[in-house]
């Protein structure tokens, strides 16, 4: 490690850390029971996306792109309020790299020319800082746009990430030494003490690897060592088989010094359980079996008063990819009902340089290409349901119901305010008083109490009415409402083009592969 710091980088360093001493608002945040909360006990939702930092540029994407104000500007006006921040621990362990490397040198020791010119472009102030500092501009950006911060160590060496055979997969690999992990989280828990939007520390991406397991699982050290250094940040602790199983702590309780400040994260994507599942299985059986999977690997630490922090989960934007899109509206269901704290993988647009190729298209990606305009708007929308906190301390508890259509983004609501409307799909946040009773009753509430009637046929409109009919949860995933005709036909609620609720026959329950029941798939929470 290199031990040589200019007198111009140790100026930059200290101007930028006191620049955070500006900042205010309601941190440091802290736990209660399965809630993260803010000084004040009111809870505060992690609705973030992932922004890569960790790869061999070691500069937060898109810089060359656009101008990172704009950049964090348009993370606030998506509904996001966090980013899980990446870094690779040499950045923190590599004194040359972090000091002594500048943003320009970084890039041209790449060849990526194009790109350095875009940097001097949009971001001209970057240029020719160190690495760290480049890395302090961002987050101080963020802090000026009010979005919270979860400093994520995703890996050892820079670069993509991550499979098995990497060598910094798990602890005691030849790039993942546990001391040196240990030390760069230390140092850069201390260097954002006084950041005050810097509200989690992430520990470690996805362990992983074929030596890994829960008997070398040095959490806890790293939880500590990071406490030591800076008590205000949360310490987010992440499982085995790429942070997709907690279940070893069932039984084996986290033992720290400290309270108040932890959390465990879990990632899940449609190739989690392997390639091929989500298409070789009846959609509606296969997403049961997962609400049931993750609540074995990871869910239960909410029932044991902790808070679960999915920091990873996405699918392909562009539409084409079958798993995914049924992945999609069974994880969002799962999210809606959990009412769990996110972070979206990713925000990027386009990698500067991403496993030995230029300007790869992230696929998974809020922004387009240009990092300047929304990829997907549907896409976002049905993130949005999950933005809000539905429940939590602090959170105003009115006891209605909504009726997520996971598959939208969209709920149910009236056509009109009278009394035997119609009923349709609109946004999540108007707030329709729904109640659904143990006797299977579905109704508005309110001046005029109006419930679901059963006066219908086969492909026509559903609508309110003084008739109630019983609306039962069927299938495996219970995301099915059905009820029965005037003939005594049973059908299912679902969607038309318009977006318009009728009643079709009930499809996908169980068996077929081929069926999609996402049209029919309903979540009331």
């Amino acid at each position: 490690m290199a031990k040589t710091i200019s007198p111009l980088t140790l100026f930059l360093f200290f101007l930028l850390s006191s620049i955070s001493l500006t900042l205010a608002t309601d941190y440091p945040l802290f736990t209660k029971s399965r809630w993260i909360v803010n000084k004040k006990g009111h809870r505060v939702k992690l609705a973030c996306a992932n922004w890569p930092s960790h790869l061999k540029p070691v500069v937060a994407e898109g810089l060359s792109s656009q101008p990172m104000d704009l950049i964090s500007k348009k993370i606030k006006d998506m509904g996001f309020n966090c980013v899980r921040l990446t870094w690779p621990l040499e950045l923190m362990i590599n004194d040359t790299l972090a000091f002594n490397v500048t943003v320009k040198q970084s890039f041209e020791r790449y060849g990526l020319d194009h790109e350095l010119q875009g940097i001097y472009t949009h971001n001209p102030s970057i240029v020719n800082i160190p690495l760290i500092n480049a890395f302090q501009s961002v987050v101080y950006s963020l802090g000026r746009h009010d979005v919270m911060v979860i400093l994520d160590n995703h890996k050892t060496v820079p670069g993509w990430c991550c499979s098995n055979d990497d060598p910094d997969a798990f602890f005691g690999d030849p790039k993942f030494n546990p001391d040196l992990w240990m030390l760069g989280l230390k140092k850069m828990a201390t260097i954002f003490m006084n950041v005050n939007n810097v509200v989690g520390m992430s520990l470690r991406n996805e362990l992983r690897g074929y030596n890994h397991t829960a008997k070398d699982w040095y959490m806890q050290k790293g939880a500590e060592a990071v406490h030591t250094s800076n008590p205000n940040v949360l310490v987010i602790l992440s499982g085995l088989n790429f942070d997709a199983d907690l279940s070893f702590l069932k039984d084996r309780p986290v033992n720290l010094s400290f309270k108040k400040k932890l959390v465990l994260e879990l990632h899940w994507y449609s190739f989690t359980d392997g390639t091929g599942q989500w298409k070789s299985h009846n959609v509606n059986d296969f997403c049961s079996q997962m609400f049931s999977k993750e609540r074995r690997t990871g869910g239960f630490v909410l029932e044991q008063g902790f808070p679960l922090f999915l920091s990873e989960f996405g699918t392909d934007q562009r539409g084409g990819d079958l798993e995914g899109n049924r992945y999609m509206s069974c994880m969002l269901a799962w999210a809606a009902e959990k009412d769990i704290d996110w972070a979206v993988w990713a925000l990027t647009g386009v990698y500067y340089f991403r496993e030995g190729k230029r300007g790869v298209v992230e696929a998974y990606g809020m922004l387009d290409a240009n990092w300047h305009n929304v990829h997907n708007y549907t896409y976002l929308r049905r993130l949005s349901v999950i933005q809000p906190p539905h429940k939590g301390p602090g959170i105003k508890h009115n006891h209605h119901k909504k009726i997520f259509h996971p598959l939208t983004g969209l709920c149910l609501v009236r056509k009109s305010p009278c009394h035997e409307s119609e009923l349709t799909l609109g946004p999540c946040t108007k707030g329709e008083p729904w109640s659904y009773s143990h006797g299977g009753i579905l109704e508005i509430k309110g001046g005029h109490k109006s419930c679901l009637e059963g006066e219908t046929v086969v492909g026509r409109s559903v609508k309110l009415g003084k008739k109630c009919t019983k609306i039962e949860q069927i299938s495996a995933t219970k995301m099915h409402l059905s009820l029965k005709t005037n003939d005594g036909s049973l059908v299912c609620l679902d969607v038309d083009s318009d977006n318009n609720v009728v009643a079709n026959s009930c499809k996908c329950l169980t068996g077929d592969i081929t069926c999609e029941p996402a049209s029919q798939w309903f979540k009331i929470f």
